[in-house]
């Protein structure tokens, strides 16, 4: 039987090379919807999967890059309080992990099921997904996120746009082999020529720009206000690490919340989350598409992502290749989103059903319904000194009401930390 982790060294080289090209097209996009720099994400997402593997002693094949569960309110939060303040909130949001990590280590893992059952997360990844919709269509449009101003002509916008979205889901529905797990980069390509052929692309900023520079590193700033907008979804990501945790050790066939523990996973996931805060980049979390590829290509030695790891530092210094990455038009990234933050909806309500959540008693259908509303409708809660509102206000609703409402005891038949059935 072939064993991968006594693989030469060339290898396993190659191996993270292709992991890295897996979560490329996630892990740039992000950054470039939230106005954040794609190389400082790059560099973020390297040296946080190289701070998960010390945490958990380079046992769990994972890679972490940026989390699209943030966006909402990194976009809100940096709109009102700008980049360094929201950076701040991302720090605080590591340090929530890192607090998880301690209360699992103490009271077990059964803590989380109890305090962040499904009726709690899975409304509020819906809300996530849904409010985030009208970015993603006016970007398919041609206009800026919140719709102020039309960047590109509609019919070209929208000629781009169904393009990049058209190829996403055939590569992601037809595709074979590793091309089936980069529907997003086959989406950015196609779209990116697409424009190219429309005139829409600007290449002079790519000649100038410098082969070798430092990433645009930025410095967090402490503003109470972005913190309370961007930490209460924490929550909804912190889950999403407890599912990425466990779908890998059904692959591996290992169980890794036990060994090394989801103490430690979790640790690892704050550190790495805190790290890009402090250096200007996104939140990071486990990437469900990595995790396809080890399934795909039996990878499972966690060196592979070291490898990952360190090829995306070394592209983060690559100057052309980040002013590259930022003349991606409007609408090939408006067209992949509306696939993407339609699968983030898709995802909370796929966990309602997994795991038998039934919305006919009261106290579930109440959890689930003002979530839902409070999310999505633009409930705002304070006044003009305070306020909270949007993502934030529905995932702290949510917990709340969890705590506050009698019963929930049907729950603990399907656990988060549990293996759901097909």
């Amino acid at each position: 039987m072939h064993d991968e982790f006594n693989d030469p060294q060339w290898r396993q080289v190659l191996s993270g090379a292709q992991m890295l090209f897996v979560a490329f097209g996630a892990l740039v996009l992000m950054p470039l919807i939230t106005g954040m720099d794609p190389n400082v994400a790059l560099f973020t997402a390297g040296v946080g999967t190289l701070l998960f593997q010390a945490v958990t002693g380079r046992q769990v094949p994972v890679f972490l890059a940026s989390s699209f569960a943030f966006i909402a309110p990194i976009l809100a939060a940096k709109g009102e309080f700008g980049l360094p303040a929201v950076l701040g909130g991302i720090v605080a949001s590591g340090l929530v992990y890192i607090l998880l990590s301690m209360v699992v280590r103490v009271k077990g893992a059964g803590f989380i099921d109890r305090l962040l059952p499904p009726v709690v997360i899975a409304p509020v990844i819906i809300s996530i997904g849904l409010a985030l919709s009208p970015v993603a269509v006016n970007m398919a449009m041609g206009k800026a996120g919140d719709g102020s101003a039309q960047l590109v002509p509609y019919e070209t916008a929208m000629l781009i746009s169904m393009s990049a979205l058209i190829s996403t889901v055939l590569v992601a529905s037809l595709g074979r082999g590793l091309l089936r797990l980069v529907p997003i980069l086959a989406g950015i390509i196609v779209g990116c020529t697409v424009a190219a052929f429309c005139g829409v692309i600007d290449t002079s900023n790519i000649a100038t720009a410098p082969w070798l520079a430092l990433p645009a590193f930025v410095t967090p700033e402490l503003h109470w206000g972005a913190i309370l907008y961007i930490v209460p979804v924490a929550l909804a990501p912190a889950i999403e690490h407890i599912g990425g945790v466990v779908a890998i050790g059904s692959v591996t066939g290992k169980n890794f919340v036990r060994k090394p523990g989801l103490h430690r996973t979790l640790l690892g996931d704050g550190l790495a989350t805190s790290a890009a805060g402090l250096f200007g980049g996104p939140p990071n979390t486990t990437y469900a598409e990595v995790t396809g590829a080890v399934m795909l290509t039996k990878s499972y030695n966690p060196k592979i992502m070291t490898w990952a790891a360190v090829f995306a530092i070394g592209l983060a210094f690559i100057g052309k290749f980040g002013t590259a990455l930022q003349s991606i038009p409007v609408p090939v990234m408006g067209g992949i989103l509306c696939l993407l933050f339609g699968s983030i909806a898709v995802v909370g309500l796929n966990t309602l059903i997994r795991h038998q959540v039934d919305l006919s008693e009261a106290r579930n259908l109440i959890i689930v319904s003002v979530t839902l509303v409070f999310g999505i409708g633009g409930m705002v809660i304070g006044n003009s000194e305070f306020a909270l509102s949007g993502i934030s206000l529905c995932a702290i609703c949510a917990l709340l009401l969890n705590l506050i409402l009698p019963g929930g005891q049907g729950w603990q038949n399907k656990a988060l930390t549990d293996e759901p059935t097909p």
